[in-house]
């Protein structure tokens, strides 16, 4: 089941505009953290759709989050950073595969911000790959 991405190559019928990644991070260090939650909405919908289905919820992360004192977030890191590894695959796109660890271990170390970042990169890279795939926008 996990060769399954390989197959559904469609686009998503509207790409997700990429995001820029210097103000999510002072929006989120002057709010003292809480745009924060905004922007991790932000990426759980564009994975959403760019994977074409739901696998990621906003509100089952912040309640397990909460229940779990933050241990559910580390987990949910890793999972994001091997659903955009996914994303890469499904669209023929150079993975980064340390990415899941990377997310991991930078979450590990009380450094959410900088891993929201990565993954903001990296998304941020696979939507302008795929315009530029699918030719100027009218």
């Amino acid at each position: 089941m996990e060769n399954d991405y390989r197959n559904e190559k469609r686009l998503p019928s509207a790409l997700p505009e990429p995001t820029s990644i210097a103000k999510e991070f002072i929006l989120t260090l002057i709010t003292c953290g809480l745009w924060g939650l905004i922007w991790q909405y932000q990426q759980i919908k564009t994975v959403n759709a760019l994977l074409g289905r739901e696998e990621f919820h906003f509100w089952k992360w912040l309640l397990f989050t909460f229940i779990t004192c933050g241990l559910y977030h580390l987990y949910h890191e890793y999972l994001m950073g091997r659903a955009i590894v996914r994303v890469q695959h499904k669209y023929g796109l150079p993975p980064s595969e340390s990415l899941p660890a990377i997310s991991l271990i930078v979450t590990l170390l009380s450094l959410g911000i900088i891993t929201d970042a990565l993954q903001q990169k990296e998304l941020n890279l696979i939507i302008e790959e795929l315009r530029e795939q699918t030719g100027p926008r009218i």
